[in-house]
């Protein structure tokens, strides 16, 4: 179990999970705890981040955090950040959702924090980071909308000298053409488009070749200082079947544990 040792006395990493939508209670509490537990499991402490509360008091809860997750949505992110117009397929945007994600990535980014993004959290990321998303894969053949109770909808080829290669352990993800072929879950019609600056494409849809993972910390000089790690499936759902979605929580977890702050001054701490 990952730990750190705060004013003396061991503790598990504080990490900083928002609720997944601010319209949709029912899909909170269904989904908000796979999140919470697979952070348990890994040696973390899932706290709760609201979307109602102010900036000031959104910064205060972040700042006594280590790590910061962003789960998914049912929303989509509002194409206007991104230059485009909204498709008819578009699900509505979460403004809430939206400015609390620029708060923990901020935070994330400033303070070289460990993030973790999964699924519309990945999206946002990329967003974030300059990025565009494809708005609706619905022409695509692969059934990415799959949905939460199929376990395995297609498969994921993962770059082996990724971060994400040295994760997934070859017995589930093996090699085939070059890539490590990794068996995963799907539930989204969004997917990036052109990556964020400094994300790199660590993995794509076996099939028909959708954006599956990026990774990358913000400084092109050391992308490896900072653990920023963004995945478009749910391995919070598998994490009972699949031992690479339990590693991926162990590692992301792991960097949390040993993460320590920067010697500047510009986190959203400042934010009044």
């Amino acid at each position: 179990m990952a730990v750190r040792s705060y004013h003396g006395r061991s503790m598990k990493p504080r990490i900083a999970i928002p609720v997944p939508t601010s319209t949709n209670p029912e899909y909170n509490s269904r989904s908000w705890p796979q999140y919470a537990e697979a952070v348990r499991n890994a040696g973390g402490e899932p706290v709760e981040i609201p979307l109602n509360g102010t900036p000031r008091e959104t910064a205060d809860l972040i700042n006594t955090c280590q790590g910061v997750l962003l789960p998914g949505s049912p929303a989509d992110v509002n194409p206007h950040k991104y230059g485009q117009e909204p498709l008819p397929e578009c699900n509505a945007a979460d403004p809430a959702r939206e400015n609390v994600d620029e708060l923990l990535i901020q935070d994330a980014h400033n303070l070289y924090k460990p993030l973790l993004t999964i699924c519309f959290g990945t999206q946002s990321l990329n967003i974030w980071r300059g990025g565009t998303l494809i708005q609706d894969l619905s022409p695509v053949p692969v059934n990415h909308s799959a949905g939460r109770t199929v376990a395995v909808a297609h498969s994921a080829s993962v770059a082996p000298d990724s971060t994400l290669g040295g994760i997934v352990s070859s017995d589930e993800a093996p090699e085939q053409s070059g890539f490590l072929r990794l068996p995963i879950n799907s539930s989204h019609h969004q997917a990036i488009g052109i990556p964020g600056d400094g994300l790199r494409v660590v993995a794509r849809s076996s099939e028909d070749g959708v954006v599956e993972a990026v990774e990358g910390g913000q400084d092109p000089h050391n992308p490896q200082a900072h653990f920023v790690l963004g995945v478009q499936w749910h391995p919070e759902r598998t994490c009972d079947i699949s031992p690479a979605s339990r590693a991926l929580f162990s590692r992301f977890i792991s960097e949390a544990a040993v993460w320590k702050p920067r010697p500047i001054h510009t986190s959203v701490a400042s934010v009044s």
